[in-house]
């Protein structure tokens, strides 16, 4: 009888991206290298830290691979450096935070979803808050949603009310975006599509990467049999102003660049009526800074319309150039009404309150 032919795992390359977070990797580290994924190499892309970071990974885990990127660029610039950097050839990327804690077999149940259908191009597992391990964590939960002014929320996570996880949200489902704290990709497509936009620096690169994804023809996935606990805020909190900033900065350059024509003049006006109105709310209730830094963001994308010019033009040639042939946009994980009306007017709290087939 011909011996059986054993077909190797799929190549992962899992890196986490690092800024002076030696505290993080000594506390979180421990469970990623406790991965049992064989065909799996980890990843230490480093944005110029001065503080012991590398020093620290390369005498406790020689085995990781480092990757000395020399400057900060931050989070969508310095993976795109990063995964450029790497060489060899694999078959998906992870893009996984610093504070994560992954679980011993986390990689097998989402390989296994991107690997039963071509067209499935990203994943996320399910993410968890690590200090309060019953619930699910803001960032990402168990899959992104957007609603039609393009304000994302998540099952299991609307605004700041996360759920605690009951086996709700136990299905492997098509989302619209998964969050970069956790977020499994096709290496090919995402060097193809142009990996993250360099510009966002951090927050919403990951949405916009994925509708990008989406409106090439491909799919983005929730896995739930993968489980990871998310600590968040490992380099700004939450009520930091320039995360606010930069939430409310790349969020309408996202939807300049994604929107079709129709919702450009229809829906965008409205948000940007929402975002100054956002403004005035924060200001009357004292918190100066937050309004100001909206403020900003406003004035930095109207000042700068030109650059949403060409990185809507930008955006459309990759999508031309290497997305499917006869690609649709599938607006799977959109939700067509608006989440602002359901919490705050219609006091919807909840995932399954406001998308009802869920």
């Amino acid at each position: 009888m011909p011996s059986s032919i054993i077909t190797p795992s799929p190549s992962v390359a899992v890196v986490i991206l690092n800024w002076n977070g030696l505290t993080l990797l000594k506390q979180f580290l421990p469970s990623v290298m406790a991965t049992t994924y064989a065909n799996a190499t980890i990843y230490l892309a480093d944005n110029g830290s001065t503080d012991e970071s590398v020093i620290f990974v390369r005498e406790n885990y020689p085995t990781i691979k480092v990757i000395e990127n020399g400057y900060n660029f931050g989070f969508a610039k310095g993976y795109n450096q990063a995964l450029q950097k790497i060489k060899r050839p694999y078959d998906y990327f992870v893009l996984l935070n610093s504070d994560v804690e992954v679980t011993p077999n986390w990689i097998e149940p989402v390989i296994t979803t991107l690997e039963s259908d071509p067209l499935i191009a990203a994943c996320q597992p399910k993410i968890k808050a690590y200090y309060q391990k019953t619930h699910f964590e803001y960032a990402g939960a168990a899959g992104g949603y957007i609603d039609s002014l393009g304000y994302t929320f998540c099952r299991g996570r609307c605004f700041d009310v996360c759920e605690e996880d009951k086996g709700q949200y136990d299905d492997t489902r098509e989302i619209f975006w998964g969050v970069g704290a956790a977020l499994f990709v096709k290496a090919n497509i995402y060097h193809q599509l142009g990996g993250l936009d360099d510009e966002f620096f951090a927050h919403m690169e990951e949405v916009d990467f994925c509708w990008r994804l989406k409106r090439a023809g491909y799919k983005v996935m929730y896995c739930p049999n993968s489980v990871v606990y998310h600590l968040g805020g490992g380099s700004l909190p939450k009520s930091n102003p320039k995360k606010t900033y930069l939430n409310f900065r790349n969020s309408l350059f996202m939807l300049y660049k994604n929107f079709t024509r129709t919702q450009l003049l229809t829906l965008f006006p409205l948000r940007l009526l929402l975002d100054v109105l956002a403004a005035v709310k924060l200001l009357a209730s004292g918190n100066i800074k937050e309004s100001i830094a909206i403020v900003r963001a406003l004035g930095y994308f109207l000042t700068g319309i030109h650059k949403g010019v060409r990185r809507r033009k930008a955006a459309k040639q990759f999508i031309a150039a290497h997305g499917l042939p006869n690609a649709q946009f599938k607006a799977v994980g959109k939700y067509h009404g608006s989440i602002i009306i359901d919490y705050y007017i219609r006091g919807k709290r909840h995932f399954y309150e406001i998308v009802q087939k869920n």
